[in-house]
């Protein structure tokens, strides 16, 4: 219109560098970061992290810059999430688990000029720079975190200093003179990079997904709505803060004033104790963290003090394949009030959720269950539709025909680093296509059958594995169950079950395909079970399913039969 203008009064770029700075005026002496010996304020944190930008500025770093962190849930990661991008560098948490070979690799193609290392990690850090340099590339600089490291770890933690070219609290230190002076590089497009995250990809092709500072501050926001966070509260960090940024969780408890919680390893009493001692509010986590919580027989849990006011239910945002019903009820029961997500790397982490109406407070348990584990609607930071991938029309509202999820909107990534190719087979058509197989249900909410690679085919229909494993989960004595595709020289494929049983529970294998026959439709039932101590998991601790096919494949094909 007429008299409107676009300046400096009335438009700066998005970024969550923002959060920090308003969160430390607003909230300066609230517990921003506790962990293990670690108990720091809003107003410390932002001196920190002030001082980390300055560091790396003093270290040679420019804008655009890309600084790698190799570390766990430790608060350094915390800081860096801030001080990297307050230097105008690009954040680039790398997935603690990965070996040495895919850790190099990763390096090289970010071409990262600082490697933030966990102690813990050093070895395996220490081999892929070795590897970088082998390869003819430029090694980038290593700096050491000691901090969060048990006693018995704690004076190994100090030899290793001299194998590292900088240490994180000298460098904090010693850019203490120089931070009063330091000035904030602040995006001046806030469609500049802020973070590099790769997907789970191979060596020969790593997909590196761009996020924006825009991208990050919006889809932080969405979190924080998505996760019901009202103003300081207490998250524990159950989501590996190397996976999509922790959610975009990082910044998003920032914005809220929020209480980081840290913890090195996961486990349902490291779990329950923090809950009790620090009153965590929210957490996250893929599928294991439920069953590892629901199938915990939480000594002492129930007898612990109640803090002032009572009890509250803890939040849980949840991923991957949808929670089986059962596990949901028994989260429930302790006290965990579970909201069921979906997204990818190249949406910021969750894009979806199944948005709880208060009508279905009254309905029986397991129907409450089964509408929760739907992948639900949209947060409000973007669109997400069912369609043909061929036509690129929306598949109706009828719970049964099959299409392709499919997203856009300002939290989908801003590309693959290096890949224009596949950024734009990505997002061809003006929607990002995930590759997941998904209905829309007469209420509008999505429910997810498969990733299209996990569909098996059968004799020409199509089985959903997530479906199978949900009845295998309603088995009494199933902690955990995954179906693939078994070669079969009749059908060309059918379902193999690999389960893990519940400590102190039996089943044998014919009677857990008694048990499916008797729920699902002759064709889609599992034709092979196979009881296993553990099911593989990938670094993210989904259920590694390529790992399952490929053992399935070798057990060879199942005999010509009709049955």
């Amino acid at each position: 219109m007429e008299g409107a203008v676009l300046c400096a009064a009335n438009h700066a770029p998005l970024t969550p560098i923002s959060f920090l700075e308003r969160t430390a005026l607003v909230y300066p002496d609230r517990p921003a970061i506790v962990a293990s010996g670690v108990a720091r304020t809003w107003r410390e944190t932002r001196a920190r992290c002030l001082r980390l930008a300055a560091a790396l500025a003093g270290l040679g770093i420019q804008r655009h810059d890309v600084v790698a962190v190799f570390a766990q849930n430790i608060p350094a990661v915390c800081e860096l999430h801030f001080g990297v991008p307050m230097a105008g560098a690009i954040i680039c948490t790398l997935n603690s688990r990965l070996d040495a070979a895919m850790a190099s690799v990763l390096l090289r193609h970010s071409e990262a000029k600082i490697i933030f290392v966990d102690c813990a990690l050093l070895d395996v850090a220490q081999e892929a720079i070795r590897l970088v340099s082998e390869a003819g590339a430029r090694p980038p600089m290593s700096v050491l975190i000691t901090e969060l490291l048990d006693e018995s770890s704690s004076s190994d933690a100090r030899m290793q200093v001299g194998r590292s070219d900088y240490a994180y609290e000298p460098l904090l230190s010693n850019a203490g003179s120089l931070s009063p002076d330091f000035a904030i590089r602040w995006p001046a497009d806030e469609n500049e990079p802020i973070a590099l995250n790769y997907t789970s990809g191979t060596t020969s092709r790593p997909k590196g997904v761009i996020y924006s500072h825009r991208g990050a501050y919006l889809n932080s926001l969405a979190g924080v709505l998505l996760n019901e966070m009202a103003a300081t509260p207490v998250y524990l960090w159950t989501v590996p803060m190397f996976h999509c940024n922790g959610w975009c969780l990082v910044w998003g408890v920032a914005a809220q004033g929020g209480t980081n919680v840290c913890v090195r390893k996961v486990s349902a009493p490291t779990i329950f104790d923090s809950v009790a001692r620090h009153g965590v509010t929210h957490m996250g986590g893929a599928p294991t963290v439920l069953s590892m919580i629901a199938n915990s027989t939480a000594d002492g849990w129930e007898k612990r003090p109640v803090p002032p006011g009572g009890r509250r239910r803890v939040t849980v945002l949840t991923g991957g394949a949808p929670p089986p019903p059962q596990v949901l009820l028994r989260m429930e029961e302790k006290g965990f009030l579970v909201i069921h997500s979906y997204g990818l790397t190249e949406t910021y982490g969750p894009a979806t959720a199944c948005v709880w109406k208060p009508e279905w407070d009254a309905l029986p348990a397991e129907e409450r269950a089964r509408i929760k584990s739907r992948q639900g609607l949209n947060h409000l930071g973007l669109e997400v539709d069912v369609k043909d991938p061929a036509t690129m029309r929306s598949v109706p509202a009828d719970g049964r025909t099959i299409g392709e999820v499919m997203l856009r909107g300002n939290t989908v990534m801003c590309g693959y680093y290096k890949d224009s190719g596949a950024t734009s087979e990505a997002m061809a058509g003006g929607w990002f296509r995930s590759g997941d197989l998904a209905v829309r249900q007469e209420d509008g909410y999505v429910k997810v059958m498969d990733r299209s690679k996990d569909i098996i085919i059968s004799g020409g229909e199509n089985i959903s594995t997530i479906e199978v494993e949900a009845v295998l989960f309603s088995h009494p004595a199933v902690e955990e169950a995954a179906v693939v595709g078994r070669p079969d020289e009749y059908w060309g494929e059918t379902p193999c079950a690999f389960v893990k049983l519940l400590a102190g529970r039996e089943a044998g294998e014919e009677e857990l395909l008694a048990f499916c026959r008797a729920r699902l439709p002759r064709y889609m039932a599992p034709r092979t079970v196979v009881l296993v101590g553990e099911l593989p998991k990938t670094a993210t601790g989904k259920v590694h399913k390529l790992a399952l096919r490929e053992r399935s494949k070798a057990m060879g094909s199942i005999p010509a039969s009709k049955l």
